[in-house]
């Protein structure tokens, strides 16, 4: 059986993939109910795509000796704390709010949610060890030495982090835009 764990997963089974089928990705901003909520929400998954890439090019700027200690560390403190509360507000709207309601759409898909529901807890878990890292970081930021090693680190840290919220990223948008499309947005503004 095909693991559903975010860690594990290739993608979501087709079976909650049904509505993909009809609504592809190649085929999404040119359908009319492309807009508003769906735009939104694929500018937030791609803003925190952004900044994890932002993050791990600074990381490897550091390490290459390319900025100091406190250009890095005041980029690290504003974008990892960006991500951080960034991320934490999406998924608490999306577990409260859209989920539920997205859920109810059609019951093909319901169990998709739960899966999505599980990678944002073991998305929390990794925030969590991001956290502990970056602060690492900014408390060594006058121990040049071991900052460096830190950060050496935190970039791998970032490189698994990034993997994984973007499987999670493709899967949510490959389960919910398609249900925006076929069923709309009125009833979640």
């Amino acid at each position: 059986m095909k693991s559903f764990d975010l860690a594990k997963r290739d993608g979501l089974p087709d079976a909650l993939r049904v509505l993909l089928k009809d609504y592809p990705r190649k085929l999404w901003e040119t359908d009319p109910g492309f807009d508003g909520l769906i735009r939104f929400w694929l500018e937030r998954h791609m803003m925190f795509r952004k900044v994890v890439a932002e993050m791990q090019s600074d990381a490897r700027s550091f390490v290459d000796a390319k900025i100091e200690p406190n250009q890095y560390a005041a980029r690290l403190s504003r974008y990892g704390g960006m991500f951080v509360n960034g991320l934490h507000e999406h998924h608490t709207i999306e577990d409260t709010y859209y989920f539920p309601k997205l859920a109810t759409k059609d019951k093909r898909i319901e169990g998709g949610f739960a899966i999505l529901d599980k990678d944002h807890h073991d998305i929390d878990e990794l925030l969590n060890a991001f956290v502990a890292s970056a602060n690492g970081i900014l408390q060594a930021r006058d121990k040049r030495t071991q900052m460096h090693s830190l950060v050496g680190h935190f970039e791998a840290e970032l490189t698994g982090l990034e993997r994984l919220l973007d499987r999670h990223l493709n899967d949510e948008e490959e389960l919910i835009v398609p249900v925006i499309l076929k069923f709309g947005a009125a009833d979640l503004s």
